[in-house]
């Protein structure tokens, strides 16, 4: 990118305290955010349920095996009502107390944990595993608060034990690095389960583990959870390339050899930075903390060059390893907030930001002019996540316009009778039944 550019659009982003937003305007905005929720939520459960996603295109659920095969996206789908289950904690924030209580109900009396079926460790982790623990502590809070949920007996958490249970065979490698694939009902036992025969995972699959499997632990007391994410990332660790303090985006989960070496913070290695900082968090162990440094000092010396964040070669870690930079990265400038290293998160977000103008939507890869290199946009959430992370930290209005942004672009865009459409190609506007 030419630095004059840069140097304006860093000017724009530093200098720009702009008009606060009426509380009308939040109002109205805020009840429109409601609005497409429920434009959403009820096209699944009145289109979809109880399969796991929304074909919003064709207005039916998608159900694994009877619609033409997505590859490894599939691997999100276990027959669980994944959506549902996502959606548990939203319904809470968003005052629904009424749905939620409907919302579990349909869970326990309808979700089968124990389906035939092979699934990503990573996905079904964070989505089901931490949609059933994110629903308990809402449960637990109403049930708290005396007027809902009177009912409730644990039942989410003994749904999430059930499934921490069925995922932990996956840890059963020397590395203690998970297989990235599981069969719900078989565990891994190797071809006649269709598992057990992968050598590789990414970073961010066998390091985005130990939110969920922690607070599965605290919530039961049974270490073993925990005790297993930890024996990962430490593996992870201890796999760091020890001159740049960087990790690779695949590895061996047998022989801890990396098989691809390239570094960076979008796809594959994304969620393990995330997830070693809000550890220290959630957990409060020092440890976590002190090798999230690590790895950004590393980030920020070799793979941050203002405002792009571009690959690099874990051990020649001056040699770039693309000329390009994905979605997924989108993250970061929130994860910077929660650090509280405020301007390159906003230097990061402002070139973001200018991508989404240029585009409507991020697409799944762009270069460093700025260009589409990937058109796609499955309407990912790290852009708009990192626009209420800078809001929050810095009071500034502009990122209440930026979320505005981002709202009229789905409305426009992406909003379709039954849902919200991913779109197939930014540049021209079509749409995926997805």
């Amino acid at each position: 990118m030419p630095p004059v550019l840069c140097l304006l659009m860093l000017l724009g982003a530093l200098c720009r305290f702009g008009e606060a937003m009426s509380r009308e305007e939040k109002q109205k905005l805020r009840n429109q955010v409601v609005e497409m929720f429920d434009h959403a939520y009820q096209n699944y459960m009145d289109h979809a349920y109880p399969a796991d996603e929304l074909m919003p295109l064709t207005c039916r659920g998608r159900v694994r095996g009877l619609e033409p095969s997505r590859g490894d996206v599939d691997d999100a789908l276990g027959k669980f009502s994944l959506t549902l289950i996502d959606t548990l904690d939203t319904l809470v924030l968003l005052n629904k107390t009424t749905e939620f209580e409907a919302a579990v109900r349909s869970v326990l009396s309808d979700v089968r944990l124990d389906n035939d079926i092979v699934v990503s460790v990573f996905e079904t982790n964070i989505r089901v595993l931490g949609g059933l623990l994110g629903g308990h502590s809402m449960a637990v809070m109403l049930k708290e608060g005396g007027q809902h949920m009177l009912w409730y007996q644990d039942e989410l958490l003994h749904m999430a034990k059930d499934l921490g249970i069925r995922l932990l065979p996956a840890f059963n490698t020397s590395s203690g690095l998970p297989y990235p694939r599981i069969n719900l009902k078989h565990g891994v036992r190797g071809p006649e389960t269709r598992t057990g025969t992968e050598t590789d995972t990414c970073t961010a699959c066998a390091g985005t583990m130990i939110l969920e499997f922690a607070a599965l632990s605290r919530f039961t007391g049974d270490p073993v959870f925990e005790d297993h994410a930890r024996r990962a990332l430490d593996f992870l660790w201890e796999k760091r390339q020890r001159n740049s303090n960087l990790v690779g985006t695949t590895i061996n989960i047998h022989s801890g050899e990396w098989v691809r070496r390239d570094s960076g913070v979008g796809a594959g290695i994304d969620s393990y930075y995330e997830y070693l900082l809000k550890a220290y968090i959630l957990l409060g162990d020092d440890l976590f903390l002190q090798r999230f440094n690590i790895h950004y000092a590393s980030i920020m010396k070799y793979i941050s060059q203002p405002p792009l964040l571009l690959d690099v070669h874990i051990h020649k870690p001056l040699l770039p390893a693309r000329t390009w930079m994905d979605s997924l990265l989108a993250f970061f400038p929130g994860l910077q907030v929660l650090k509280g290293d405020i301007r390159p998160a906003i230097e990061t977000h402002e070139m973001l930001y200018q991508v989404t103008k240029k585009h409507n939507f991020l697409p799944e890869a762009f270069t460093t002019d700025f260009r589409v290199h990937w058109a796609q946009h499955p309407l990912r959430p790290e852009f708009a996540e990192s626009t209420y992370f800078l809001y929050k930290a810095t009071g500034d209005p502009y990122y209440l316009e930026a979320g505005r942004t981002i709202l009229d672009n789905l409305n426009r865009f992406a909003r379709v009778p039954c849902g919200f459409a991913a779109m197939k190609d930014v540049r021209t506007g079509s749409h995926e039944d997805r």
